[in-house]
């Protein structure tokens, strides 16, 4: 996936080693420019600073966001989720933004040209980003940011089977959110009067955040793309349930691509509330086809994962194929 997912953008240069010793001096500067960053951040800088390892680089940059952020936010970046959107959650504008990076370039000794912080939206992205940048490697493609609207218009699953509030998918994972309100219809049932998401359910919510990012994230080759109706679930492997969610527990889902030769894409995914895990799916296989841009359908039927649609015409395209049977011919 390494090679598929990168953007069309050549290597960036990468950051040369100095020469210079890291001198006492240099270590005083350092500590005045980050005097109101974490002392983590500091040590990390001053790690990065005399082994140039950009191992240290992520510290240095969750200190230098956090150092801008108004004090009841902070608590946000100790969770460590790169999903974490720089202006929606943490409340960082454009001003601070360029704050943020004056800082970082002085840390680092790096330069970071304004029309490179157009496509920084989340943690992720900043974190991304400089390492890139200091490895001298392509810059992925940048986070997409998917809105509840958009997911309803482009997936095939719909309300009331739809587990998805708001999605962002990149080109080599996928993130969403969903809240359990306690009015979904099976919990009427589930259990009698002790109301429990099901543990299927919130495996069909990973599913679904892996078919959008076959609809959204997927590289294809220029005029192809992945077609709505082909996608269906086959298998699942290493499930695992860690945690009983509840009416009002937000659940946050993460689905990365482990390997995707069409007609099979496998994923892993995961979903936590708030840093304790949930559900843990090793491996997550779903059917796809690619097709023609002008051929995919706009009008979309069908849902992911029910059996009973495989038989039916949704699931045969224009090659008169059924999906599930191309892959049973693949893996055969």
């Amino acid at each position: 996936m390494s090679d598929a997912v990168l953007s069309n953008q050549g290597p960036t240069k990468p950051i040369p080693p100095t020469n210079k010793p890291f001198s006492p001096e240099d270590e005083t500067a350092l500590r005045e420019a980050l005097k109101r960053c974490s002392p983590s951040a500091f040590e990390s800088a001053v790690q990065f600073r005399k082994t140039g390892n950009a191992e240290h680089v992520p510290a240095v940059v969750i200190g230098v966001i956090e150092r801008f952020v108004e004090p009841d936010l902070r608590i946000k970046l100790k969770d460590a989720d790169d999903d974490l959107r720089l202006i929606e959650d943490l409340g960082i504008d454009s001003l601070t933004m360029m704050e943020i990076v004056i800082l970082v370039e002085d840390v680092l000794q790096m330069t970071i040209n304004n029309d490179e912080l157009r496509n920084l939206r989340t943690v992720g992205d900043v974190k991304t980003f400089i390492d890139c940048k200091i490895r001298g490697l392509a810059l992925p493609k940048p986070t997409k940011f998917i809105p509840i609207e958009h997911i309803g218009a482009v997936m095939p699953v719909q309300p009331p089977f739809l587990f998805l509030n708001e999605a962002s998918v990149s080109s080599t994972a996928a993130n969403g959110k969903y809240k359990i309100t306690g009015q979904e219809f099976f919990l009427q049932g589930h259990f009698k009067d002790n109301p429990v998401m099901p543990a299927s359910i919130m495996l069909e919510a990973l599913g679904q955040l892996a078919v959008l990012y076959l609809l959204e994230g997927a590289p294809t080759e220029a005029g192809k793309v992945v077609s709505p109706q082909s996608i269906f679930f086959t298998g699942c492997e290493g499930v695992r349930a860690h945690r009983i969610c509840k009416p009002g527990d937000i659940l946050s889902l993460s689905i990365k691509p482990k390997r995707m030769k069409m007609p099979l894409a496998t994923f892993e995914g995961a979903i936590r509330v708030g840093q304790e895990k949930a559900v843990i799916a090793e491996e997550i296989t779903l059917t796809f086809l690619i097709v023609d841009a002008a051929t995919s359908p706009v009008s979309i039927n069908g849902s992911f994962g029910h059996a009973g649609n495989l038989g039916g015409s949704a699931a045969v395209l224009a090659t008169g194929v059924p999906p599930l049977r191309v892959a049973m011919n693949a893996t055969g």
